[in-house]
């Protein structure tokens, strides 16, 4: 699965008319209005491959935030690439899509109990199946003055989906009756079946609609596998220290404190 997650892992060239992809097609940035903001995923994705984009730029003035799903119609197909994901595109048929609110964005399903979230500083996100590095998936702020505020957050993982600096991805878990279900990651956390008994039949493409306050995003690449000795060593450091600011105090190399702060 590595080779087709770096294909993945970067924008397809057909995208919404008010989208400007960078030269690496990794940054899609909307360039006016509000809408026609719609990119797609290069390659569909595998089976329990997530799609990972971090929130680069937000722009006041306007009320909605970025939508996330999948869709099984190939973007080279589309004769005109559709104004919103929400309504048009998921009126097209065979596309879910699922709107990131500044909260509320776990889904609850009927006759379950919500699940305990895992510590923050767990190495793996699991979602049924698949087991997801996820250090990656969990956005940071530089520290600043406000840094114990925000890490408090991190640590609860409750920063604001549509934060700048937050990390959304989207994936599908196949099921045993050969379909599969559609989960939202928000900052390393899962939020549940979003869309279930989507056909596995046809290629499903990521869909990243850059709307409204939502200026620009960038493609996360996820590697799969065990962490390295460097992650887990953040994860330790972070697990044991008050906030951020206060490994500026450790007798660490610089590169280390660095990565512990930053990255």
């Amino acid at each position: 699965m590595a080779a087709r997650c770096r294909l993945a892992a970067r924008f397809h060239h057909v995208h919404g008319t008010n989208v400007r992809l960078d030269a690496s097609r990794t940054r899609a940035t909307r360039v006016e209005s509000f809408a026609n903001g719609l990119c797609f995923s290069q390659e569909p994705l595998a089976p329990g491959q997530i799609f990972l984009v971090e929130i680069e730029e937000k722009e006041l003035g306007w009320c909605g935030h970025l939508r996330v799903g999948l869709t099984a119609h190939d973007p080279q197909s589309l004769e005109v690439v559709p104004e919103y994901s929400l309504p048009d595109l998921v009126n097209m048929g065979d596309t879910w899509v699922f709107a990131i609110t500044r909260s509320h964005n776990r889904v609850t399903v009927d006759g379950e109990e919500a699940r305990a979230r895992s510590p923050a500083w767990e190495p793996f996100l699991l979602i049924e199946r698949v087991r997801i590095p996820r250090d990656t998936l969990v956005g940071r702020s530089r520290p600043g003055r406000y840094s114990h505020i925000l890490d408090d957050l991190y640590k609860a993982n409750v920063l604001p989906a549509t934060a700048r600096r937050s990390r959304i991805g989207v994936l599908y878990a196949l099921q045993p009756d050969g379909t599969a279900d559609m989960h939202i990651v928000i900052n390393g956390e899962d939020m549940g079946p979003s869309a279930r008994h989507l056909p596995t039949t046809r290629p499903l493409y990521a869909v990243v609609d850059v709307f409204a306050s939502t200026k620009s995003v960038r493609v996360i690449p996820v590697e799969y596998g065990f962490p390295s000795l460097q992650t887990l060593c953040r994860l330790v450091i972070q697990k044991h220290i008050v906030h951020r600011l206060a490994i500026d105090g450790l007798d660490l190399p610089p590169p280390l404190k660095s990565f512990c702060q930053h990255e």
